[in-house]
């Protein structure tokens, strides 16, 4: 059985690393999964006001896309020790109506790159913290800081050294495994 992954990226920059990183975990992935990137940079900022009978559409496309997935992989940089607001706002628009989240039980794993050596550890644990509540088992090891992100990637965005390749592998095996004992 094939397991649908959705894909979330913090950073909304046009050349974001972290969006290279999460490329290059998804061409590292082994079979058995499936990826799709879900956009945020377009959703507005949630106001329980606008959930009515007819919230923004953004939002409904959100919601609608992560209903299809069995698992949500979160690769992310680092801003201020925690996450970025789009990916924030992301979780808080999933998340309700109350009762209604789209998260629940979702099994996750977090990867966070810097181009700095802690590798986004803050926003790592931060996000975590966001993810019991929403009720997402997310994956505890391998833990993913990736630092020296700018340097990792060659200009296609590919993993040149042989090291951090074949770790980024472990992490998606580790994941597609995560995923198995979940499902069971």
């Amino acid at each position: 059985m094939t397991a649908r992954v959705a894909v979330l990226v913090g950073s909304l920059r046009e050349d974001s690393l972290n969006r290279k990183l999460a490329q290059a975990l998804v061409a590292l992935a082994p079979e058995g999964l499936d990826f799709d990137f879900v956009e945020t940079g377009d959703l507005p900022l949630y106001n329980p006001d606008l959930d009515g009978a007819e919230p923004p559409a953004p939002w409904t496309r959100l919601r609608d896309q992560i209903r299809t997935h069995d698992a949500v992989l979160f690769v992310t940089p680092e801003y201020n020790r925690s996450v970025p607001a789009s990916l924030k706002n992301a979780l808080d628009v999933g998340s309700r109506p109350a009762g209604q989240s789209v998260w629940a039980g979702k099994p996750a794993a977090v990867v966070t790159g810097s181009p700095g050596g802690i590798g986004g550890f803050g926003a790592n644990h931060h996000l975590r913290q966001s993810l019991v509540f929403l009720d997402m088992p997310a994956m505890q090891q391998p833990e993913a800081y990736i630092g020296h992100l700018g340097t990792l990637l060659d200009a296609e965005g590919r993993v040149a050294e042989p090291g951090t390749r074949d770790f980024l592998a472990r992490i998606m095996a580790a994941f597609r495994d995560w995923i198995g004992r979940g499902a069971a």
